[in-house]
């Protein structure tokens, strides 16, 4: 894989060094923008609509399920088809993939919008969720295959900071349209938006791989039954247990198919996941660097705003004010990060400070109690939210300079599936931990996913706060620990960076397609 590197017909360099007649600056400042949006409004999707829950609940009734589904059909749709939709665009056309996925997302908010029942609600979500795979898989390997050298890196800086942006505000806005105009005016907001993408397509150049084989759909197949095997089994846990016979279920069918998975992706000439890329070397490193970023940041991003209403004193807007130390330097540090490497830093160390500072938060935040303000968590918040800026920053950028061009929207959409399905998955057992760590102490289960949702009424206080606290501080160790063997491991393999092989700064110019 690594050894051969020839370019595909479409990988242009960075606007400052396309040939005058390949449109040059101002064509990739609007690729840039077009792809960019993109990441802004589809992971704000993704974090904004559990605000306007209550609301579908109000307008369409349903059960818990049903109205959860709203949520869980857009991410497992996103999660599971992201590395799809990159290896269909190496083989059909990464801009068609955008496109279409644009489209599809387009479309079908729209029809959430106007949606008359909450089944017909969920429908639509997880429709939008398989157009935010085409998008976000397109983007990257749009992206990718456009820019070099430090532009790239400049370029995936700007998506790090784009991503961030919508997860952090994607609540806030989401809120202040579900109370000033309803939650149709929410959905409707985001189509508007998605068609703005659609208008972008337009100017994007087209390329592919420079040989179209058959579709992988045997692999296909495999893979999104593994991925949703593993993911909703993971996501009944916290509900069930870990012994429920739905869960094992669930995962043991998850695990094997994924077995089955590697199986036939070892044996077919033309595999929707060429293996190659995670044989040990740079690539693999920073897959796993995004891996560890999602163990890291998660778990407290979303569920220390309940302990702090829960078992602490704050209100719901003084814990939101108080996250924004988390989540503000994940929109300032990635550019910073950018520019420190096209400045000669090596990248390598940077994610290795990286990973230190998200472990160094998690263990920091053992501070955490009850009587806690913020002065005593900033400190930590600010910590983990630095590390994952710098990781933002780097690891796609990083990645694909490993990856031949054949490949990819294959790569973007393995590190786009990797990120999205270990925050779902990292969501679901950070909860389960804390459920678990807790039920022998306060008289089962049922009572600790009540003290988990911040309810600790039903008992003494102080003593649930005390448990509540006592099972935090296990999983941030927890955490910790997993993150400084990960980065130990990272470390080791992104070494080889000096040493592989760049592409080529000659590139033919790709279709207008």
């Amino acid at each position: 894989m690594s050894g051969s590197r020839k370019l595909d017909h479409a990988a242009v360099p960075s606007g400052a060094e396309l040939p005058p007649g390949a449109g040059g600056r101002a064509r990739s400042a609007l690729t840039m923008a077009s792809v960019l949006l993109g990441y802004l409004i589809v992971p704000m999707a993704m974090s904004g609509t559990s605000i306007a829950l209550p609301r579908i609940a109000a307008d369409l009734g349903g059960s818990g399920g049903a109205l959860q589904w709203v949520v869980t059909g857009y991410f497992l749709a996103a999660s599971c088809l992201m590395l799809i939709a990159g290896s269909l665009g190496d083989l059909f056309g990464r801009r068609r993939i955008f496109a279409v996925g644009a489209v599809l997302y387009v479309v079908s908010t729209a029809a959430a919008a106007f949606a008359p029942h909450v089944l017909v609600l969920d429908a639509a979500r997880t429709l939008s969720g398989v157009g935010a795979a085409g998008v976000m898989a397109g983007g990257g390997a749009i992206l990718g295959s456009t820019f070099e050298g430090p532009a790239r890196t400049r370029a995936f800086a700007m998506v790090g900071t784009s991503v961030g942006v919508g997860l952090a505000f994607g609540p806030t806005f989401a809120g202040w349209l579900v109370s000033a105009l309803g939650w149709r005016a929410m959905f409707g907001a985001f189509a508007g938006a998605g068609l703005l993408l659609v208008a972008g397509t337009l100017v994007l150049r087209e390329s592919s791989a420079e040989h179209r084989p058959k579709f992988d759909l045997p692999g296909t197949v495999a893979f999104v039954l593994a991925i949703v095997g593993l993911m909703y089994g993971t996501n009944q846990v916290a509900s069930a247990g870990w012994t429920s016979l739905r869960v094992l279920g669930f995962l043991g069918a998850g695990l094997l198919m994924l077995v089955v998975f590697v199986a036939l992706e070892r044996r077919t000439e033309h595999p929707v996941l060429d293996l190659a890329l995670l044989r040990g070397g740079p690539f693999a490193g920073w897959l796993l660097a995004a891996l560890t970023t999602a163990v890291g940041t998660v778990g407290v991003l979303v569920y220390l705003p309940t302990y702090l209403q829960g078992a602490g004193d704050f209100s719901a807007g003084d814990a939101g004010t108080l996250m924004l130390a988390m989540t503000l330097p994940v929109l300032a540090v990635p550019p910073l990060a950018g520019k420190l490497v096209n400045q000669g830093v090596p990248a390598r160390l940077l994610i290795a400070l990286a990973v230190a500072l998200i472990a160094g938060g998690n263990a920091w935040m053992t501070v955490l109690a009850p009587d806690s303000g913020a002065v005593q968590l900033v400190g930590p918040l600010l910590l983990i939210g630095v590390g994952n800026g710098l990781s933002a920053a780097l690891v796609d950028a990083q990645a694909m300079e490993h990856v031949p061009p054949d490949r990819i929207g294959m790569a973007s959409g393995l590190l786009n599936t990797a990120r999205g399905g270990a925050n779902a998955l990292v969501l679901a057992v950070f909860g389960a931990a804390l459920i678990s760590l807790m039920q022998s102490e306060v008289g089962g289960r049922e009572q600790a996913g009540k003290v988990a949702a911040g309810n600790l009424d039903g008992g003494s206080r102080a003593f649930l706060a005390e448990q509540y606290t006592e099972a935090w501080h296990v999983v941030l160790w927890t955490v910790t620990a997993l993150c400084v063997l990960s980065g130990l491991v990272i470390h080791r393999l992104v070494g080889t960076t000096a040493r592989s092989t760049a592409r080529p700064a000659e590139a033919a110019v790709p279709d207008e397609g």
